[in-house]
C-alpha cells in the first residue's frame, strides 16, 4: 500500500530516457502518465483491470515509480516537496 503522505504531494520530478528532468504538477504528472500509457500495445497486466486510461494512471501514480515503455525504455517519476524560496 502507498504512503499516504505521498499524495499530498503536490509535485513530481519526471526523468524519460534521453530528456531533460521535469518537474511537473500532480495533475501535469497524471496527464503525462496516461499519455505514456496511451503509446503501450498492452498495459501492464496489474492494470488491465481498469478500463480508463486516466484511473490507470492514477493508479500507477500511487502505487509505482517507473514505467517500462519497451524493452530497455524506462519512464521514472518521483515525488518531491517544493519549498518557498527562503524558507
Amino acid at each position: 500500500m502507498s504512503d499516504p503522505l505521498l499524495r499530498e504531494l503536490d509535485h513530481y520530478v519526471v526523468l524519460e530516457p534521453g530528456g531533460a528532468e521535469r518537474i511537473l504538477s500532480a495533475a501535469e504528472t497524471l496527464l503525462w502518465l496516461a499519455a505514456r500509457l496511451d503509446t503501450l500495445a498492452e498495459p501492464p497486466a496489474d492494470l488491465r483491470h481498469l478500463v480508463d486510461v486516466h484511473d490507470r494512471a492514477r493508479r500507477l501514480l500511487e502505487t509505482a515509480c517507473e514505467l517500462e515503455l519497451e524493452s530497455g525504455r524506462v519512464v521514472q517519476w518521483f515525488a518531491v516537496r517544493l519549498e518557498p524560496p527562503g524558507a
